[in-house]
């Protein structure tokens, strides 16, 4: 795969639909793309050692496959011998047969241990060394380097978890969902009961910002940035949901998910920065906005690399103008459910502290007891990376009072 800027997981699942490997070499590659990129920055200080020219100077693709050669020796086990050809046959077979003998000779002059090291920004650990203290950063950077598993939530206008959970060998419940389903190996779309729309993949700690909403049922609920859906069908199984998104492209994939799991969800192009009074009010609006995506760095190695210190501020913007028009369009006495999928609090409870001081017809709520132990910090609700499973989110339920 050639450099791009493109999400990692898209490109991914593009190329595997067009070469349609079988379910093991698929799994394969997919490990080798994912670990590759989490533990690119000591791949590359391995690389960097034993190269007679810097990283820049190496052509894409050629460094692409060193990476993946030297993931093999260090994480894989894969015996020397077998991870250098398998490395230097895949650089004949993409036409650059004059860097098989750089290739060859860099990765055998490799240990099998990899550098010390744990493939984050120096910026990033400092930064979360400091709000959340170095014992909880070290397990956030650790978990952030696992294989994160594949996490359902099941349709109940259709099934029970139970059920789901009876069908899938493997499966097990998630900890503090009720709603979620671990799911086994293999390909989410191959496995028993997608195809007939009892599930939705979607993580733990998204499926609790829909869960800790508590919006009342048939309330009318404006899902403002909608893709890729899966917070607007756990909304659809009990509300009339009229989905927005920016980008027509999205559209479409939130319509197939909801015609999939038998939901009826209202889908339009919209800027949730600029929602137009056209809309009307709605009892409920579900926000969740743009943001660093720095609690996903498991599922989206990729971001760690890309993201740069000052792109937080302005993201926190953004969010800004985001609520203020979506304040705009909750009813009296309607909800205000603001979320983003960060650990960083300039994009989750400075933003709503400073939204609250602003906006005194707005107040901070819990949800109402449900027996779900939601994991929260001071009054939102929080996840954090680490030995609890989940992504990192950040989520408040705010009540317009007049």
């Amino acid at each position: 795969m050639r450099a791009t800027d493109a999400f990692l997981n898209v490109v991914l699942d593009s190329a595997l639909d067009e070469h349609r490997p079988d379910a093991r070499d698929a799994g394969l590659v997919t490990e080798l793309v994912y670990g590759s990129t989490r533990r690119q920055l000591q791949l590359d200080e391995a690389i960097a050692a034993h190269a007679d020219r810097k990283l820049d100077a190496i052509e894409d693709r050629v460094l692409a496959a060193l990476r993946i050669g030297a993931y093999q020796r260090f994480y894989l086990r894969v015996p020397p011998h077998a991870a250098v050809a398998a490395t230097v046959d895949a650089v004949k077979e993409v036409g650059l047969h004059r860097a098989t003998g750089f290739v060859n000779a860099l990765l055998r002059k490799l240990g099998d241990t990899p550098p010390a090291g744990h493939s984050h920004p120096a910026w990033l650990a400092e930064r979360w060394a400091r709000h959340f203290g170095p014992e909880r950063a070290a397990a956030m950077i650790e978990a952030d380097n696992l294989t994160p598993p594949v996490v359902a939530r099941v349709n109940t206008t259709r099934t029970t978890r139970d059920e789901v959970l009876a069908s899938l060998p493997g499966a097990k419940a998630t900890t503090v969902s009720p709603l979620g389903v671990v799911l086994p190996p293999g390909q989410p779309e191959e496995l028993l009961g997608f195809s007939e729309g009892l599930w939705q993949v979607q993580d733990e700690a998204a499926q609790l910002v829909g869960l800790y909403a508590a919006v009342p049922k048939g309330a009318r609920v404006l899902d403002a940035c909608a893709a890729p859906g899966g917070k607007s069908c756990h909304l659809a199984a009990e509300h009339d949901v009229v989905a927005l998104d920016v980008h027509a492209n999205k559209l479409d994939k939130i319509r197939r998910e909801a015609a999939r799991l038998g939901l009826k969800v209202d889908v339009r192009q919209g800027d949730a920065s600029k929602l137009p009074e056209s809309l009307g009010e709605f009892d409920a609006v579900l926000l969740d906005a743009p943001c660093s995506g720095l609690g996903t760095l498991r599922r989206h190695p990729e971001l760690r690399y890309r993201r740069k210190a000052e792109d937080i501020p302005r993201l926190a913007s953004l969010q800004r103008a985001m609520l203020q028009s979506a304040s705009e369009r909750v009813k009296p006495g309607g909800l205000l459910v603001y979320a983003v999928c960060t650990t960083e609090p300039e994009e989750g409870a400075d933003q709503i502290e400073l939204f609250l001081r602003s906006h005194p017809d707005f107040t901070a709520e819990a949800p109402p007891s449900s027996g779900v132990p939601f994991p929260t910090w001071q009054a939102y609700l929080r996840t954090l990376p680490g030995p609890e499973g989940m992504d990192g989110f950040f989520a408040a339920r705010l009540r317009r009072m007049y």
